[in-house]
């Protein structure tokens, strides 16, 4: 379905979003295989404290259109194109309705959903046969999950926008991935109040979607233990899903 990238040595491959967490652990795994990185995040102290020497740092916030917009000029003078752009920027805060802040609420698609949008927009024109772009989306966006109002709609537009995106680019042998983890040990996910099945840290999370490019496949997911159960659920008609997640999940 897509370009299968099985080498990594040389590869110009931009990161939006690896300051700590995936993006972090995915620019180490990648430095290590010999691609060249250029990685943006709005910190260029927590980039820089990365240790990959090599890498081409641009700090930008991933909202900020112009901000994009400058770093893929700087990007552009030094290495004249791109392979693979990779949306990692995200937010997350569990919400119920209870609690629901529409501020806040708006913050995370922004992050979660709009960022992308708007790097999309940016890089669209740079992306040749061969390459592409992926973005870090979750099995939250498979369908509705409790305390997650504000996280799961964001992710699931972005898988719908990835899925339009592969329709529109795939004839021209431009790729377009949408990774979607399960639970990641990160900052974020700390704030859970619950059990979080299959666990993974960050660096399991880089290896395993690095590992993912070498399929073609269109989705990245993993761990498979934990994701094929959520697929299997979300084929279910409403009048089973719902209670069978109220169960699940006790909510």
């Amino acid at each position: 379905m897509n370009p299968k990238i099985v080498h990594w040595n040389g590869r110009r491959v931009w990161l939006v979003g690896a300051s700590t967490g995936i993006g972090a652990a995915l620019a180490r795994e990648l430095a290590g295989r010999g691609a060249r990185l250029a990685l943006s995040a709005r910190s260029a102290d927590k980039l820089q404290a990365l240790g990959i020497d090599s890498a081409l740092i641009l700090p930008c916030d991933a909202t900020d259109v112009a901000r994009l917009a400058a770093a893929r000029a700087v990007l552009l003078a030094a290495w004249g194109g791109v392979d693979l752009v990779v949306y990692l920027a995200g937010d997350y805060v569990p919400m119920q309705a209870d609690t629901f802040d529409l501020v806040r609420a708006e913050q995370v698609i922004a992050v979660n959903f709009q960022g992308a949008m708007r790097l999309a927009a940016t890089v669209l024109p740079d992306l040749k046969a061969g390459g592409g772009i992926a973005f870090v989306a979750s099995v939250a966006g498979y369908r509705g999950l409790p305390k997650a109002l504000c996280y799961g709609p964001g992710k699931a537009a972005l898988i719908h926008f990835a899925e339009c995106l592969y329709l529109e680019l795939a004839a021209r042998g431009i790729g377009v991935w949408v990774i979607n983890p399960g639970f990641v040990q990160t900052r974020l996910t700390a704030q859970n109040d619950f059990a979080m099945p299959a666990l993974l840290t960050p660096e399991q999370a880089a290896s395993v979607a690095v590992d993912g490019f070498r399929k073609g496949n269109f989705e990245i997911h993993f761990p498979k233990r934990f994701t094929r159960v959520l697929k299997l659920l979300s084929l279910l008609p409403y009048r089973w899903y719902f209670p069978l997640i109220r169960r699940i999940t006790g909510a």
